[in-house]
Order: structure tokens, then C-alpha cells, then sequence
């Protein structure tokens, strides 16, 4: 039996909200999916939203009748600061409000590992290590679990900040093989943030069961999340085919990899 009655995904068309619109489909008899991009040919318990997050109307009007939200939209990396204002700040305060207006009560947000980026690797934090973003976009993710815990603490909407590692199909370098979290462990973490009997305000990380560990999870255990996969299968030919990087560099010492590196994106490039 479905959890709930509607569930409104943002980002559906992205790349993590493609692999959740199946693998959310059990949990509600109609999955609402919201995204700026066409969605092609919908099941019969999908319904599409196509707007954009910054527009406030359209946003509060796709959250009515859901009883709960998993905002995966909103830029998707780093980017210039008036995309990261209006996609990822404004749309998420956009989204709060929706939840508030319309009385949804859990909101699973995507948030990730770059609003922890700039802590170091050994340093084996756990949920309650303070915000460090590493970018414009890691800002824009402290921005947004500081606003959920508001809207926890003053209207009572429990959401689970999942700070996403690194999520694609298989590890691609040496980073993944700490830092990868597989397509199905994803789902799996969504779905546990979903049906836990209680969230209240829950920051977790998302990664998955590989053998090197660099941050300590216990402090969201209560969502009863258990990734099963991990990056093992793949070292062997990410080892082989990748270079053994120098381990002063930022991208190699910090959480958040190569965006410890990256520049201002409002500055021009050099002529």
C-alpha cells in the first residue's frame, strides 16, 4: 500500500530525479513531476509540472494536495552566483513556503557533500560538523538546511538534508572510490527518509558502503538507512587507469574534491 497520497519530485528530468521517478513510484498513488525540461511519456500515476523553481506562483501551485516533496531541483553545480540566487535560494525558500501553504509535512532535500566540502578528508566528521562550503553552490546547500530547520523549529515541516557524495552510475576516479554513492543506494535513501516514522530536522550524508569511510553517519541512523553497494567492484580499473594524485591538493585533502579548486564563476576568463 502507498505511503502517501502525492509526492511532488523536483528536478524529475535531472540526473538523479530520472532515477528516482521509478524508484519512488511505490510510495505514492501519483508521483507529481516538476521540472523545467520536457519529461516525456508519463505512467498512469505520474502527473508533470513543467515551471521554473524561481517563480514563486508556479511553485506554490505544484505543491498543492502533495503530502510530501523530494526536492532534487535547483542548479546542479557550481555556476554563476544569479543562477545559483534564483534556481537554488530562491526556489527552495519557494518550495518551503509551498510546503508551508499547503500543509505538506516532509520535505527530502537534496543537499550535498559540498556545503561540508572544505573539511578535510581524515578529519572523519559526522552530521553535526559545521557547515565549510566549498562554492557558490555549497552556500546555496547551508542556505537551505539552515531554512528547513526554520521551517522545522517554527512550522513544524520535518525534512531530511541528504548531502549527496558523489552519485553516478560507477566510480570515474580515484575520489569516487571513498566518495561514490550507486544510483540504487540513492533511491534506497529517499525511500528511508520518506518512510522513517520520524525525521524532525535530520541532516544524513549519502554514500555508499565502500571500504574506505570518511565521515561517521551514526548521527542519522534513526532514518534506517543501509546502503547496500559499494565502490570495491570498480578499483581495480579506476586504480589502473588513473594516475595516483598528489595528496597536497585541495582536491585531494578536502571533502569536496576538485570544487576546492575551482575559482569565482562570476570572474571572466583571462583574454
Amino acid at each position: 500500500m502507498p505511503n502517501y497520497e502525492r509526492i511532488l519530485l523536483t528536478g524529475a528530468a535531472g540526473r538523479l530525479g530520472s532515477v528516482l521517478r521509478p524508484g519512488l513510484a511505490h510510495l505514492a498513488k501519483k508521483i507529481r513531476l516538476a521540472d523545467r525540461e520536457p519529461l516525456g511519456d508519463l505512467k498512469p500515476n505520474e502527473e508533470a509540472a513543467i515551471f521554473d523553481l524561481a517563480d514563486m506562483e508556479a511553485t506554490i501551485e505544484a505543491a498543492k494536495d502533495c503530502d510530501a516533496i523530494v526536492h532534487f531541483g535547483g542548479a546542479p553545480h557550481e555556476c554563476v552566483w544569479e543562477t545559483v540566487l534564483d534556481s537554488s535560494i530562491r526556489g527552495s525558500y519557494h518550495i518551503y513556503e509551498a510546503a508551508r501553504r499547503h500543509g505538506v509535512k516532509r520535505v527530502i532535500y537534496a543537499s550535498s557533500v559540498h556545503a561540508i566540502g572544505y573539511h578535510e578528508v581524515e578529519a572523519q566528521i559526522g552530521v553535526d560538523a559545521p557547515p565549510r562550503p566549498d562554492s557558490l553552490y555549497g552556500v546555496s546547500k547551508c542556505f537551505v538546511e539552515s531554512l528547513s530547520r526554520l521551517y522545522w523549529d517554527k512550522f513544524g515541516i520535518e525534512t531530511a538534508c541528504l548531502r549527496i557524495f558523489s552519485s553516478f552510475p560507477e566510480p570515474a576516479d580515484r575520489r569516487m572510490l571513498w566518495s561514490y554513492l550507486s544510483f540504487a543506494d540513492c533511491v534506497r535513501l529517499v525511500e528511508a527518509a520518506l518512510t522513517a516514522p520520524r525525521v524532525g530536522h535530520t541532516i544524513s550524508f549519502g554514500i555508499s558502503d565502500n571500504k574506505v569511510k570518511p565521515v561517521d553517519n551514526s548521527g542519522a541512523n534513526h532514518l534506517g538507512f543501509t546502503p547496500l553497494d559499494s565502490s570495491e567492484p570498480a578499483r581495480e580499473g579506476v586504480e589502473g587507469r588513473t594516475p595516483v594524485p598528489d595528496p597536497l591538493r585541495p582536491s585531494v585533502r578536502y571533502l569536496g574534491g576538485w570544487f576546492c579548486e575551482l575559482g569565482h564563476p562570476d570572474d571572466k576568463p583571462a583574454e
